[in-house]
């Protein structure tokens, strides 16, 4: 290790000791929040009809209301949420069954309205 690398850790080494445990708890979440929120946006800036489509099919949905689900979703801009998120969201709403909330939502459009 360069000297310098060895400073930093020395440096961290010491403010890590320095902290309570609820204050070392609170520092690593706050770590993870950091790790994980790029990954978040980089999932809701990248997703697509055909990814969406296959998270409702691995959740029981068929294929044909699968595609119906996701083109609904794509017209109340919400496939940013995940077409499977919206499909949970309405089967809370409404406790409906997952495949009875994709019906659902094929349907009547109107049950998007106010889920987030």
């Amino acid at each position: 290790m360069t000297d310098e690398r060895i400073n930093k850790f020395e440096e961290r080494q010491k403010m890590l000791g320095e902290l309570t445990d609820e204050q070392l708890k609170d520092r690593f979440w706050q770590l993870c929040d950091q790790l994980i929120d790029p990954i978040i946006e980089l999932a809701r800036t990248h997703t697509s009809p055909s990814i969406e489509r296959s998270i409702l099919l691995r959740m029981g949905i068929d294929s044909l209301t699968a595609h119906g689900v996701v083109e609904r979703v794509l017209e109340a801009g919400l496939l940013g949420k995940g077409a499977g998120h919206v499909v949970l969201k309405v089967s809370q709403k409404t406790s409906l069954s997952i495949p009875a909330a994709a019906q659902a939502i094929l349907d009547d459009k109107d049950v998007l309205n106010g889920l987030f």
